[in-house]
């Protein structure tokens, strides 16, 4: 009942609410229960993205917060540190490695944020960051370390997250500069920040060189068009050349939007006929384009390149996906409209709720795939598709009109059920003008059959 109520919360009140049970929680109160609330919010928040309220934990993340990701895998992906391992490492540090300092800094950190004194608090988290990475690089250091940690943390990609947020938090304070130079989401890299990433780049580079890579992954993570941080190896390296990039710790960023790409290819080869959602494989149709093409337009991709070659093979993989469900789009579309040789439109048996359910789903495919069709490789055969899918139903429709006018009561009640279907697959292939055309006319002869 709990969940059920506080699951419904309006965004704002979720918000509220959160911050007053993590404020408890700071408070060491013990009269709410907690984690169930916050269970039943995180969707609402995560929904709205909310600000979440600051506490010991989120502090020790900000230098690596931009990397967490909850995304299933199957293998560690460097510049990603999953969610999960999170609790495992801060357990690690607060119950094993760091027990004394973590329990000083998890009580300061508690004291100034509940005096609202956030700059404090930043500023003892950053006297924290080093002392963590400090402690996790020199507990895993060696195979017998790691395989020790391993059996602490869970499995093998903990440990190598581990590893990464060791790397951030040791330049904690420089990669702070980064999040307050690029607050998200970031509409464009222009020039001005492009040169200002590039100081905070070279001041890690310096100091810290082993997260000097992660640079750009903090800065595409924080841009609304994540592509464009492709500029920034770009211009550290003087280079437009995959193959040259690729190469090098700066091709980090390429990899990861290749991975990304991947996961879609993945999700797009998984789909199959018929329980599938024509709206969720356009999304991940429409996003893997948009990388594939965006990747192009900001480096020079070689065929004979490692990227080249990858991309060139996924996109092929995509565009035969999508034209085996081209192919089967008029059989299914028509499927719903029967049709005879010699007659025209078949009104003499009911078609299946299914088959016009089917029928809607594969139209609303067609018509909504038109505009990246030709990124994902396969706009001939949707151009085609969509042409005899308009052909089919403009012919069927005339019929629909003429069978609303007969007297035959079975022709004029098959009519009758086919009318809405039809309206629909005119408004989705055609426009919603042509659909209400369309009922306009059918409600005509419907008067003229019933005079």
């Amino acid at each position: 009942m709990l969940k059920a109520f506080l699951g419904g919360l309006p965004g704002h009140v979720a918000a509220r609410l959160a911050t007053a049970v993590e404020t408890d929680r700071m408070m060491d109160g013990h009269a709410l229960p907690h984690e169930d609330i916050m269970e039943s919010l995180r969707p609402i928040l995560k929904r709205d993205q909310f600000e979440r309220t600051l506490t010991p934990l989120r502090l020790f993340c900000h230098p690596f917060q931009d990397l967490l990701t909850c995304a299933p895998r199957r293998a560690k992906q460097k510049g990603a540190i999953a969610r999960g391992s999170l609790v495992p490492v801060w357990n690690w540090l607060s119950h094993t490695l760091i027990p004394a300092d973590t329990s000083a800094y998890v009580s300061d950190v508690k004291t100034l944020l509940l005096k609202h004194q956030i700059e404090e608090a930043f500023a003892r988290a950053a006297c924290y960051w080093p002392l963590a990475a400090a402690a996790i690089t020199a507990a895993l250091d060696g195979e017998v370390s790691r395989k020790l940690a391993q059996k602490i943390l869970g499995d093998a990609f903990a440990v190598d997250d581990a590893c990464e947020m060791a790397v951030l938090l040791a330049a904690g304070e420089d990669i702070e500069k980064l999040s307050a130079l690029l607050p998200r989401p970031v509409a464009s890299l222009n020039e001005t920040l492009l040169w200002e990433v590039r100081a905070v780049y070279d001041a890690v580079a310096a100091s810290h060189p082993d997260a000097a890579p992660y640079v750009a992954v903090v800065t595409m993570n924080r841009l609304a068009r994540p592509w464009e941080a492709l500029r920034l190896p770009m211009l550290v390296t003087r280079k437009i050349d995959e193959t040259l990039i690729a190469k090098t710790d700066m091709g980090l960023v390429g990899e990861i939007l290749f991975d990304r790409m991947d996961t879609l290819k993945t999700s797009i080869e998984q789909t199959r006929h018929p329980l599938f959602s024509a709206e969720k494989l356009m999304e991940d149709v429409r996003a893997f384009a948009d990388l594939s093409s965006h990747i192009v337009k900001e480096i020079e991709l070689k065929r004979d390149g490692e990227w080249g070659k990858r991309l060139l093979g996924e996109r092929v993989m995509i565009g035969k996906v999508m034209e085996g469900f081209m192919d089967r789009a008029l059989r299914e579309v028509t499927a719903a409209l029967p049709m005879q040789k010699s007659t025209g439109a078949d009104f003499s048996r009911p078609v299946g709720a299914e088959k016009h359910e089917m029928a809607v789903r594969y139209a609303r495919l067609v018509a909504g795939s038109r505009n990246f069709a030709a990124a994902a490789s396969f706009a001939a055969r949707q151009k085609g598709t969509y042409e005899d899918l308009c052909t089919a139903l403009q012919r069927y429709n005339e019929d629909l009109v003429n069978g609303l006018k007969s007297a035959d009561p079975v022709r004029a009640d098959v009519a009758n059920a086919q009318f809405q279907l039809c309206a629909e697959l005119t408004s989705i292939l055609f426009s919603e003008e042509e659909a209400e055309l369309l009922r306009r006319r059918g409600r005509a002869a419907q008067a003229t059959a019933a005079a």
